[in-house]
């Protein structure tokens, strides 16, 4: 059963949590939902801002999903949200969270929850895209039941490196390797995304399991947002000082944060593109070459 696949490693998942200095240069927002996003699809019944604000609820039946986004623009943050994610027979659906650019030459950084049956985990996928490129993605399973209660799902995105953090624990690392020609989301201001949508193609399974229409709606539920971020307003960057910038935008892994970063990659990885011989015959990207993995993953696992 799925609950004593979790439970039995809620004590490893206790940890400290980061405290970042906030100063003149950065901006920090922890507000309403309604303060810092808008309702871009779905409307008034498929998304709702309730409890004044502090609770955002996405739904997806047969007539329609859900989506909304910052009427800000990041160039780096660190970003902090609190989702519980759609319970019981989940298959079919995608959540989603994730930093985004425009155009064909984008940048992004995804967080997606792909849905599953009943008493099956869900499995998170990750991705960064860099110039409109992305194929690096890592799926992993979870350490505790996600739609039980809310839990913190956090993107570090600084000049140094792009780290992905569930419950403040470091899961993925990407760095800067730009001296060695490797791309790296830096020059685009990037608005934060999330949806609820049918994706029964590909979700679960590789879409041989649709979604069941006779359990919907689906809901997710978000509350505690905060960012701490370098806002961009025409062309302008709150951080373009070189001085008094929050402890964030320097941060990146420590030998302890390593540790714990490899733990999850050998207990919880499923998919690593860096050891996908079938998807990529004639070579990996070249920051797999950079990199030691300390789990290879199950290339069998990407959807």
């Amino acid at each position: 059963m799925v609950s004593a696949y979790y439970s039995s490693n809620v004590s490893a998942a206790l940890l400290l949590i980061f405290i970042f200095m906030i100063n003149t240069s950065t901006v920090t927002f922890a507000g309403k939902f309604y303060q810092d996003f808008y309702i871009t699809w779905g409307g008034d019944y498929h998304a709702k801002m309730l409890n004044n604000g502090d609770l955002l609820a996405l739904s997806l039946d047969n007539v329609s999903g859900s989506a909304f986004e910052s009427y800000n623009q990041y160039l780096y943050a660190k970003i902090d949200i609190r989702i519980k994610l759609v319970a019981g027979n989940s298959a079919g659906t995608v959540t989603t969270f994730y930093l985004s650019s425009t155009g064909s030459s984008h940048d992004e950084i995804d967080f997606e929850f792909l849905g599953n049956v009943t008493g099956e985990p869900y499995i998170l996928h990750t991705n960064v895209f860099c110039q409109g490129k992305g194929n690096r993605e890592q799926q992993f399973y979870l350490w505790f039941d996600p739609t039980a209660d809310f839990h913190t799902y956090s993107l570090l995105w600084n000049p140094q490196n792009v780290i992905f953090l569930v419950d403040d624990l470091p899961i993925r690392q990407f760095k800067n390797q730009e001296s060695f020609g490797i791309p790296f989301p830096k020059n685009q201001a990037m608005r934060l995304y999330s949806s609820l949508w049918n994706a029964d193609n590909w979700a679960t399974r590789g879409g041989l399991v649709k979604i069941d229409w006779t359990q919907s709606p689906f809901t997710a539920s978000y509350m505690n947002f905060n960012a701490d971020a370098c806002i961009c307003s025409y062309g302008t960057s709150s951080c373009d000082s070189k001085s008094n910038k929050g402890s964030w935008y320097w941060k990146t892994l420590n030998i302890a944060d390593q540790g714990r970063m490899q733990w999850v990659q050998k207990n919880y990885m499923i998919y690593n593109y860096c050891t996908d011989v079938k998807r990529f015959p004639q070579g990996f990207a070249p920051e797999c070459y950079l990199t030691i993995f300390p789990y290879r993953g199950h290339s069998a696992a990407h959807t």
